[in-house]
């Protein structure tokens, strides 16, 4: 545990990505196994403890320190596994579990023992431990470490490429025994049954008008619209996955849906709620998403299925090396010969050139509520991650609301040191209500900006939120709006992110409810 705790320590504090390649292809080298396994396993965050919450972390620390102590020094250094890390006040000379015994503790201890057993640990370590055992338990390292960096080095540190490290990743668990003997020259590549694992998936980039249509011919390209749904990977074989593009298999929430599915292929698509194919509200999937047990009822209320758009692979056969045009036609004549009355294909959009192809994206926008459209050139391959100039996303215009400045929360991070998290109302009749929360869209100069005026105009504090005078307004661009209970105006918007910061409106002639109302889908 100390030197993984170095480690982390040593990451954090280097800037350099080729000093931090290095510094993992190390600890891959001098590291044992299960320990170096687990380490990686966290640095691509394949590693959770369900019963290990921040709530618990802090009851920890609660029993030993004081309350306002605590929440002072938490909202002076903004991070939680920094402040226990300063704050804890016993230490002992016991000595630390392994990397892997305290994994194997976080997560095959009773959750009535764990309090306990993490206090012993966090008696037992230095300053820099238990800051890297909070990270470790709350799987949020923020080290700077992506998990394509850290593939990048486990790649160098076997010999062998990224692309075979990933056609391999997701077939094998944690700590990652079998590919480690791979990668040592000791055992052949661990054996991937493609209908098991997810395949990385292909990923589109914003489209810019002005400079990319100019050297876009549209006979080129594919256009369909663009779901309002989650991104899904459907492997259909002796069994049935169903991944979302983060390489979660969330099957067993779609019980309706996975029943019914037949045939053999690695299926790329679009998860939507709806009946006979016509889709409701992203809404209305998410009251079948991130459920462990889905009820009769829900299950009739938000029926799902995938509208299918690309084809990995058609039964044992890999097909990514084939153009879009081919693989479109080998998915069209697969689900012929395999009807299955929960996927559909998305529709390929008939246009001759980019006006044409622009106005029929605003009807679109306007008439069904589609989010905007996705370009595709038709000779493209299909590969992980996202290749330049292959795939575009075309989006609808946000819609846009004027807001008021509520509440201010400290940020996490490079942030900890500015009010950068804000939550915004409107009007309701003579009283002002919460519809969002954003922390993104400004620059770092405006950051500065705001966080001054937060300062400068705070009323009331609540550990790290200030409550502000209700002086100014944002304009919030968010991407849609729909009713929800759980929020007091009865309204959530999706995706909300701030616009502008509009120092010259009044405050009285930021939105209402009512005309946020008007923008709520049905």
């Amino acid at each position: 545990m100390k030197a993984f705790a170095a480690f982390l320590d040593a990451l954090l504090l280097t800037p350099s990505r080729n000093q931090k390649l290095a510094y993992i292809i190390r600890y891959l080298q001098e590291t044992p196994d299960p320990d170096r396994g687990y380490a990686l396993a966290l640095l691509v965050g394949d590693l959770s403890f369900r019963n290990v919450k921040a709530k618990l972390l802090k009851d920890v620390v609660l029993e030993k320190v004081d309350p306002v102590l605590f929440e002072m020094s938490y909202d002076y250094v903004g991070d939680l596994a920094e402040t226990i890390g300063l704050i804890w006040p016993e230490h002992d000379s016991k000595a630390l579990p392994t990397l892997s015994g305290l994994i194997e503790e976080l997560q095959t201890l009773p959750a009535a023992k764990l309090p306990a057993a993490i206090a012993a640990h966090l008696s037992s370590a230095s300053p820099t431990e238990r800051w890297a055992i909070v990270k470790l338990a709350t799987g949020n390292l923020r080290i700077g470490v992506s998990a394509r960096l850290a593939k990048t080095a486990l790649a160098e540190f076997g010999g062998k490429t990224l692309e075979e490290i990933e056609r391999v990743w997701h077939g094998i668990e944690a700590p990652y025994l079998d590919m480690f003997k791979w990668l040592e020259g000791n055992a052949p590549a661990p054996e991937i049954h493609r209908h098991r694992v997810f395949h990385p998936l292909m990923l589109a980039h914003p489209v810019d008008e002005e400079k990319d249509f100019a050297d876009m011919n549209p006979a080129d390209w594919q256009a369909e619209w663009k779901w309002d749904g989650i991104r899904v990977q459907l492997g259909l074989g002796t069994e049935k996955t169903m991944f979302s593009r983060t390489g979660d298999n969330i099957a067993h929430s779609f019980p309706d849906l996975i029943k019914t599915l037949n045939g053999s292929a690695v299926l790329d698509g679009e998860l939507l709620a709806g009946n006979n194919f016509e889709p409701m509200t992203f809404n209305a999937l998410q009251q079948r998403l991130n459920r462990k047990t889905t009820s009769a009822k829900i299950q009739s209320d938000y029926p799902a299925f995938v509208r299918l758009y690309d084809m990995l692979f058609d039964g044992d056969e890999d097909i990514r090396h084939m153009p879009l045009t081919e693989r479109r036609a080998r998915l069209e004549a697969w689900l012929l010969k395999n009807p299955n009355h929960r996927l559909d294909i998305s529709p390929i959009l008939q246009y001759s050139s980019w006006e044409e192809l622009g106005a029929e994206r605003i009807r679109g926008a306007a008439e069904q509520g589609h989010e905007g459209l996705m370009l595709k050139r038709k000779d493209s391959i299909y590969q992980q991650g996202r290749p330049k100039g292959l795939w575009y996303k075309w989006k609808r215009d946000p819609r846009l609301i004027d807001a008021i400045l509520m509440y201010a929360q400290r940020g996490h991070g490079k942030r900890s040191s500015f009010y950068s998290d804000y939550t915004f109302g409107v009007w309701k009749e003579n009283e002002i209500v919460p519809v969002g929360k954003a922390y993104f869209g400004f620059t770092d100069e405006e950051l500065a900006q705001i966080d001054k005026w937060v300062r400068n105009n705070t009323i009331e504090r609540f550990g790290p939120v200030r409550e502000v005078r209700k002086e100014l307004v944002f304009e919030v661009a968010f991407d849609s709006a729909h009713k929800s209970p759980r929020h007091r105006s009865g309204i959530a918007l999706r995706f909300p992110r701030i616009n502008r910061i509009r120092w010259d409106k009044p405050v009285q002639e930021a939105d209402t409810l009512a005309n946020v109302a008007r923008l709520v889908e049905a």
